[in-house]
């Protein structure tokens, strides 16, 4: 699983700092999926939704749509909206799903299987 420790690595990387970032519990949106959610703020104050993802199977178009409804119902918990958004994905991923993403405005960072 990719953990908190690992995104921030990632993205200090990449030179992306962050002045606060919370994990927020699946529980709180309503939903059963295996998924950590962060709710990050930038230097500029800009927000970032970042979702960590650790499947053993493909990650297909269905999941898609499936990260767009969480990511509606955390827009609602948190009464704004997010200029970023950014998953973590530990699994293999269909191409169309990838185009998929990136047609929804994500931001993919893959943590390449063993």
């Amino acid at each position: 699983m990719i953990d908190m420790q690992m995104i921030v690595d990632s993205m200090r990387k990449n030179g992306k700092i962050y002045k606060k970032m919370l994990e927020i519990a699946p529980k709180e949106l309503g939903i059963r999926n295996k998924i950590r959610i962060y709710k990050a703020t930038d230097m500029n104050g800009y927000f970032w939704a970042i979702f960590s993802v650790s499947k053993k199977s493909k990650l297909l178009m269905k999941d898609v749509q499936t990260f767009e409804a969480i990511y509606a119902k955390l827009v609602i918990f948190s009464d704004h909206n997010y200029k970023y958004k950014v998953i973590f994905i530990d699994a293999p991923i269909c191409s169309k799903a990838e185009e998929g993403f990136k047609d929804n405005g994500w931001k993919i960072k893959e943590k390449k299987c063993v």
